[in-house]
């Protein structure tokens, strides 16, 4: 590896665990707030898409992000759009611990679908390592059987789905813009959010509290567009899985939310399969 790619490598690592380090955090946001899921999305997205675009202007790459973004950029805005519509909603059905836990197989998804659509082949290590993280979910998911949980856990699941489509799109293109796309996404979702929630009901101090939410989110975004560009996907979903054990240790000091014995069970085997994946190689 080059001087040059070693950097980029490293940046990208860095970039990522920004990321991740800051999407662990969304579960607090969205259970701290008695707003419900769709006026959560439309705090969110008004505030995020704001200080994105803010961003944007201030690097003068408006038009670059906005007006030049192609298909693959219109792509991540919808993807992430959907994603985001399935993500608030889980966080508000089943516990944040359920939630991290099972975007940690973003690995498996992600490598299956950089596979289909660019050919990057995962490691026999890293195959190994994503099923161990799917079997860790199905004993999650177990634990939610019968109770309003399991929405919310097949929620978490689709949400992940979209994430990993994203960090692949970023890969195969990755002349794609980050801010663009990722304000476009909140911007698509507010007719929908002011349509079937009150967002204009919220309390003034939510609403403080969801303007920080944007403005993490804004972070992540540009982050984890940034980052994929720069390393595999399964690597790149592995780095973003970090948030995993950050996420439930914030919601048990915050919100004295103790996962369920499934939830632990579960999140043992899936951080050991990410764990032996990082360790062992890509």
């Amino acid at each position: 590896m080059s001087h040059a790619s070693r950097a980029e490598y490293f940046v990208g690592v860095a970039l990522l665990v920004t990321a991740a380090t800051t999407y662990s955090t969304a579960g607090l946001f969205t259970k701290g707030v008695e707003a419900g899921s769709w006026e959560v999305i439309f705090w969110r997205g008004v505030f995020a898409a704001g200080f994105t675009t803010a961003w944007t202007i201030k690097r003068r790459a408006l038009r670059a992000n906005f007006i030049g973004i192609g298909t693959s950029g219109w792509t991540v805005a919808i993807v992430g759009a959907l994603g985001t519509a399935a993500f608030i909603p889980a966080f508000k059905l089943t516990s944040i611990a359920n939630v991290a836990l099972i975007y940690a197989t973003s690995p498996l998804i992600a490598a299956a679908l950089a596979w289909v659509m660019i050919g990057e082949k995962a490691s026999t290590k890293t195959v190994a390592g994503c099923v161990g993280a799917l079997l860790g979910v199905g004993i999650i998911v177990s634990g939610s059987l019968g109770t309003v949980s399991l929405l919310g856990d097949f929620l978490a699941l689709c949400m992940t789905g979209a994430m990993a489509s994203i960090m692949v799109i970023y890969r195969k293109w990755p002349k794609t813009p980050g801010a663009g796309p990722a304000a476009l996404q909140s911007i698509l979702l507010l007719p929908f959010a002011a349509m079937f929630g009150d967002p204009f009901d919220t309390a003034p101090e939510e609403i403080f509290i969801l303007a920080a939410f944007g403005l993490i989110f804004a972070i992540a975004s540009v982050a984890l567009a940034e980052g994929a560009k720069r390393l595999p996907s399964g690597q790149t979903a592995l780095l973003s899985s970090l948030e995993t054990p950050l996420a439930p240790i914030f919601a048990f000091f915050l919100f004295s939310e103790v996962p369920a014995i499934a939830t632990v069970l579960g999140g043992s085997v899936v951080l050991f399969a990410v764990l032996f994946s990082i360790r062992r190689g890509t």
